[in-house]
């Protein structure tokens, strides 16, 4: 197995843990082994653009450091931190831009970080879930599938936070076809639609709500014109503006259909006949176990 260090952010070990746990049980399949840091933190959630603004990179650059204790304790295979989360990954691989393109900010944060044991060298490679998959080839995926996704017409959602800004995307920003090819490699049919990258809204679901649910209606309905019977999602933040919210979308559009909205990792578990502890869809609102059931993916 290829060890890597992941990093898990805050979500996926509370309202996201189907995120995580059908992602382990997956990686392992695949032979990649996630090893998590012992001492990680918060990712800060959101970059800062102010230039001036030092503090708002420390959260990023001390999990960084963690990659490096774990290589050179070798317990790691290399210096990349894979992340799930799409808000930590964009987070944290700007962190790590600005470490390494502007030595008066590394000067002060290194300045900042003095008691840290390991002086971050800015050589950790921010890596999604998603490149590491494409990495090891998608022929291999085919080859652990056990349970083609036939039947399933999955819009894939990129959502903002994995292809932009340009220079920190997972993929070709106006372009992309990384989470198609890893469906197409699951046996499921590829919707495209025209909202795949577009915003769902997303921490303004705190308090804007309407205007969220807004947005997502869109995203949505546009998948489900396109054909899609379900949609999938790199993002915690997206899957909860996507799925949870459509409590508030049908008050706001009566007509609306529902359509669950599932994590890749999740469908991944399922192709690879994984069993429902791995698959977690118990989690996921609204429940996409009847539509699995319909399509004879799942049991009775």
């Amino acid at each position: 197995m290829t060890r890597y260090t992941y990093y898990p952010g805050c979500t996926l070990k509370t309202t996201s843990r189907n995120f995580e746990e059908s992602t382990l049980a997956s990686s392992n399949v695949l032979g990649i082994k996630l090893i998590e840091p012992e001492r990680w933190n918060c990712c800060g959630t959101v970059h800062a653009l102010a230039t001036d603004d030092v503090m708002h990179h420390l959260a990023p650059i001390r999990n960084m450091i963690r990659v490096e204790e774990l290589k050179a304790e070798d317990k790691v295979d290399n210096k990349k931190m894979v992340t799930l989360c799409a808000m930590c990954y964009n987070t944290i691989k700007r962190a790590n831009n600005v470490f390494n393109s502007d030595s008066d900010r590394k000067e002060k944060i290194h300045d900042i970080m003095y008691k840290e044991d390991i002086k971050y060298s800015g050589n950790v490679e921010i890596v999604h879930f998603l490149e590491i998959l494409r990495e090891n080839g998608w022929d291999k995926i085919k080859t652990q599938v056990k349970k083609p996704l036939k039947g399933l017409r999955v819009a894939p959602y990129y959502g903002c936070l994995l292809l932009r800004p340009r220079g920190i995307g997972i993929d070709d920003t106006d372009n992309p076809t990384i989470f198609e090819e890893l469906l197409e490699a699951l046996g499921a049919e590829v919707i495209n639609f025209s909202h795949k990258q577009k915003c769902c809204g997303s921490y303004h679901t705190v308090h804007m709500k309407e205007a969220v649910a807004d947005l997502s209606h869109n995203i949505l309905k546009q998948a489900e014109d396109a054909g899609a019977n379900i949609l999938a999602t790199a993002c915690p933040l997206c899957e909860y503006n996507l799925g949870p919210r459509q409590t508030q979308i049908k008050k706001q559009y009566p007509d609306f259909d529902s359509i669950p909205v599932v994590y890749f990792t999740q469908l991944m578990a399922l192709a690879f006949g994984l069993d429902e502890k791995a698959t977690a869809f118990e989690a996921n609102k609204p429940n996409p176990t009847p539509l699995m059931r319909e399509m004879g993916l799942m049991e009775e």
